[in-house]
C-alpha cells in the first residue's frame, strides 16, 4: 500500500517537468548544435576545427541563448502540451540569440584588437537552424512520450468510438478535449456536418464524412457507438430532434457539449460533455415575442408576483427583474424557496429594489397590508395548487386557494387601483375532468366577468387578463423530473396510460406569454398559446430511458398504472364552444369565451363559499359542476355526482 501511494505521488511530481530542467536541456542543445555547426563548417575534419575557438563560441552562444530564453519564457510552457504557439516562442528565442551573437561579432570586429568574429556567419546560421529544429523536436518527443506512458498505465479504459457532429471551432475543441479525457478512451473517427462544402476535407487529421445520412454506414463499417453534437447554438430544435432520434434508432449514444456562451461566461469549461436530456428533444422553435414592448411597459413600475417561489412565478420574477422595474414584490407562503429566490435575485440584480412577503393569498389581512404599503401597479397572479391527484383528494384546498385566493387578490386589485391583473391559468381548465381544472376555470370566469363589470359601470380601471398554457418542462412535480428520478433508481418508470398525450413548453417561454399578455391585453382576454405537437408520454418515457444509456423493458421496466383520479388522456386549450381570434403573433390567440354575468357568478361563489365553510365535499364539488357545466369527473369518486345529474335529465 505504501509503495502504491509512493508511485502515485511520484507520477504526479513528474507530471510537469520543472522549469530548471527544461532550461538546462535547452542550454545543452544550444551548445551541441553549435559544436555540430563548427564540425560541418570544417567539412567534418577535426584538424580544420583547430583554427576556430570552438568551445568559447559554443559556450557564448549557449549563454546568450539562455539569456534570450529568460525574456521569451520559452522554458515556462508545459512540454506535454506543446503547440504552434510554443514553436513561435522558440523561433523568437533563436532569433534573439542570433541577433545577440551578431552584435558581439560586430563589436569584436570593430572595437577589439582580435579583429575576428565570435562565431563565423555560416556557423551562426547552421547552429541556429539546428537549435530551432532540435528544441522543437525534443519537446514533441516528450509530449508523445507522456501520451504513450499515459496509454500504457491505463490499459483498461473503456473504448468509445466517436463521431462529432459539427466540423467548426466547437467541433475542433471537442476533439481536443476528447483526446485528453482520463475516464474513457475516446477514439474520434471523424466529423459529420450539414455544410456540403466540408465533405471530404480533413480537420486535425480526421475526415469530414458528410451529413447525418452517413451515420448509418459509419455505424456498420466503423462500429461508431457515440455521437457528440458540438453545434448547439447553430442547430434549430427540429434539427436537433432529428439528429437525436436518428441516434436512438441506430443505438448510438448521443451527447452534447456545453454551449459556447457558457464557456465565455465562466459557467463551464470548453469541450465539457453532458448527456442529452429530454428537454433537448421536446424543445421547439422558440416563439419570438415583443420583448422590448414588455421591457418598456414594466420599466419603473411596481410589480407584485404571487406564487413567486414556484416554477412559473420564480421565472416571471427573473424576467421582470431584467426589465428594470421600479419595485418587485415577491409573495409566497413557501419559506425556503422564497428565500432562495430572494438571494438569487439580490445577487444578480443588486440595484433593483425588491421585497419578499411570506403570506398566503387567502389571508386578507396580509394582502391588505401588502397592497396598502407598496401600491402595486401590475399583478402577476401565479399562486395556485396545481397537482391534479392531490387536489382530487382535497377539493376544499383547491377551492380555497385557486378560487377564493384569486377572488381576494382580484378584488383588492380593484380596490387599490392596480393597472393590470394577469391570471396564470392552465389548459386543464378547458373541459375539466378534475377539481383542480374546474377551480382554475371558475377563477377565469370570475376575473373575466369582473373585468366586464368594471367596463360597464366604470367602477374601476383595473384590466384583467388570463393566460392558458399546458405542461412546462422541468416544473416542480411534472412528469419529466419524476421519470428522471425513477430511471436513476433503476425503475420502474410509471406511465398511467399507454395512450396519454401532453403538450409541453419551456418555463421561460410560458412566462414570456404571461408578460406579453400583461402588455398586450386590454382586459377580459384569455390568451392561449400554440403548443406545437403533442407528445405521447409512453414514447417520452422510452426516449428518456434510451438517453440514459439503458434499454426500455430490458434494463429499466415500464409499468402502466392506470389513469389517476381526474386525469385526462389529452389536454385542450379551447373547449368545443370556444373559438379563437388572431393577435399580432401567429402563435398567440385569444379564446372567445363569454364572460358571463358578474351578479350570477358572484351569487354562485357565495354558495361555493358556504359549502366550503360547511365542509361537505360532495356539496362543494356539486356546486363547482353547477358553475362549470362541462366539468365531468373521470376516475374519481365525484363521478357519482355526474350520474345523479344524468338521472335527473
Amino acid at each position: 500500500m505504501t509503495n502504491l501511494i509512493f508511485m502515485i505521488n511520484f507520477s504526479k511530481k513528474i507530471n510537469i517537468i520543472p522549469r530548471w530542467i527544461i532550461a538546462s536541456l535547452d542550454g545543452v542543445i544550444l551548445f551541441q548544435c553549435v559544436l555540430f555547426a563548427f564540425w560541418l563548417r570544417a567539412n567534418f575534419d577535426l584538424s580544420n576545427m583547430e583554427r576556430f575557438d570552438v568551445l568559447r563560441g559554443a559556450l557564448v552562444y549557449s549563454l546568450v541563448g539562455l539569456l534570450a530564453m529568460f525574456f521569451t519564457k520559452s522554458y515556462v510552457g508545459i512540454v506535454r502540451h506543446t503547440s504552434l504557439r510554443d514553436a513561435m516562442t522558440l523561433l523568437w528565442t533563436i532569433a534573439l540569440t542570433a541577433a545577440g551573437i551578431t552584435v558581439i561579432n560586430l563589436f569584436m570586429a570593430n572595437f577589439t584588437e582580435v579583429n575576428s568574429h565570435m562565431l563565423p556567419f555560416s556557423v551562426l546560421v547552421i547552429g541556429s537552424l539546428l537549435a530551432l529544429f532540435f528544441l522543437m523536436v525534443y519537446r514533441l518527443l516528450v509530449k508523445d512520450a507522456f501520451r504513450l506512458i499515459k496509454a500504457s498505465t491505463e490499459p483498461d479504459l473503456p473504448e468509445r468510438k466517436v463521431i462529432i457532429f459539427g466540423a467548426g471551432e466547437a467541433g475542433i475543441l471537442t476533439h481536443q478535449a476528447l483526446s485528453k479525457d482520463s475516464q474513457f478512451k475516446f477514439v474520434t473517427h471523424g466529423f459529420l456536418d450539414d455544410d456540403p462544402s466540408k465533405k471530404g476535407k480533413k480537420i486535425q487529421g480526421k475526415p469530414v464524412f458528410g451529413g447525418l445520412e452517413m451515420l448509418e454506414s459509419l455505424v456498420e463499417s466503423r462500429g461508431i457507438n457515440e455521437l457528440i453534437i458540438s453545434v448547439l447554438l447553430d442547430l434549430s430544435p427540429s434539427r436537433k430532434r432529428e439528429i437525436i432520434d436518428r441516434c436512438l434508432t441506430l443505438g448510438v449514444h448521443v451527447m452534447t457539449i456545453t454551449p459556447v456562451n457558457q464557456w465565455v461566461s465562466g459557467g463551464d469549461k470548453p469541450g465539457n460533455l453532458r448527456e442529452v436530456n429530454i428537454e433537448d428533444l421536446l424543445g421547439r422553435d422558440s416563439i419570438k415575442l415583443e420583448n422590448q414592448a414588455v421591457i418598456d411597459y414594466l420599466a419603473g413600475k411596481t410589480i407584485l408576483v404571487t406564487g413567486a417561489a414556484g416554477s412559473i412565478g420564480s421565472e416571471i420574477c427573473r424576467q421582470v427583474a431584467r426589465a428594470n422595474p421600479g419595485f418587485l414584490i415577491m409573495l409566497d407562503k413557501a419559506e425556503s424557496p422564497l428565500h432562495d429566490q430572494e438571494v438569487f435575485l439580490e445577487s444578480r440584480f443588486n440595484q433593483m429594489p425588491l421585497v419578499s412577503v411570506l403570506a398566503d393569498v387567502t389571508d386578507r389581512q396580509a394582502l391588505e397590508k401588502v397592497m396598502k404599503t407598496y401600491q402595486p401597479e401590475v399583478i402577476f397572479h401565479a399562486a395556485a395548487y396545481k397537482h391534479v391527484p392531490m387536489m382530487e383528494k382535497y377539493p376544499a384546498e383547491s377551492v380555497r386557494c385557486n378560487v377564493m385566493g384569486t377572488k381576494l387578490v382580484a378584488d383588492l386589485a380593484v380596490k387599490y387601483g392596480v393597472e393590470k391583473f394577469v391570471l396564470v391559468s392552465t389548459d386543464k381548465a378547458v373541459n375539466p375532468t378534475n377539481v383542480m381544472g374546474a377551480s382554475k376555470r371558475i377563477a377565469e370566469m370570475y376575473v373575466q366577468c369582473l373585468n366586464s363589470r368594471l367596463r360597464e359601470t366604470d367602477a374601476g380601471s383595473t384590466r384583467f387578463i388570463t393566460t392558458r398554457f399546458g405542461n412546462v418542462l422541468g416544473s416542480n412535480g411534472s412528469v419529466i423530473p419524476l421519470f428522471r428520478r425513477q430511471i436513476q433508481e433503476g425503475g420502474p418508470v410509471t406511465v398511467t396510460d399507454p395512450n396519454i398525450i401532453r403538450y409541453f413548453m419551456t418555463i421561460p417561454e410560458a412566462c414570456e406569454l404571461v408578460l406579453e399578455a400583461g402588455v398586450m391585453g386590454n382586459g377580459g382576454e384569455i390568451y392561449v398559446f400554440d403548443m406545437g405537437e403533442p407528445v405521447k408520454i409512453l414514447d417520452l418515457a422510452k426516449k428518456m430511458i434510451y438517453l440514459s444509456g439503458k434499454i426500455p423493458d430490458v434494463d429499466i421496466p415500464i409499468r402502466i398504472t392506470g389513469l389517476r383520479p381526474g386525469e385526462k388522456l389529452y389536454e385542450e386549450v379551447l373547449n368545443d364552444s370556444e373559438k379563437s381570434l388572431a393577435t399580432h403573433h401567429e402563435k398567440i390567440k385569444i379564446a372567445q369565451v363569454c364572460p358571463g354575468s358578474y351578479d350570477k357568478v358572484s351569487r354562485d361563489l357565495e354558495k361555493l363559499m358556504e359549502h366550503l365553510s360547511a365542509g361537505g365535499e360532495m356539496e362543494l364539488v356539486a356546486q363547482m359542476k353547477y358553475m362549470v357545466p362541462e366539468y365531468i369527473s373521470r376516475k374519481s369518486r365525484f363521478e357519482a355526482l355526474d350520474r345523479k345529474k344524468m338521472e335527473k335529465l
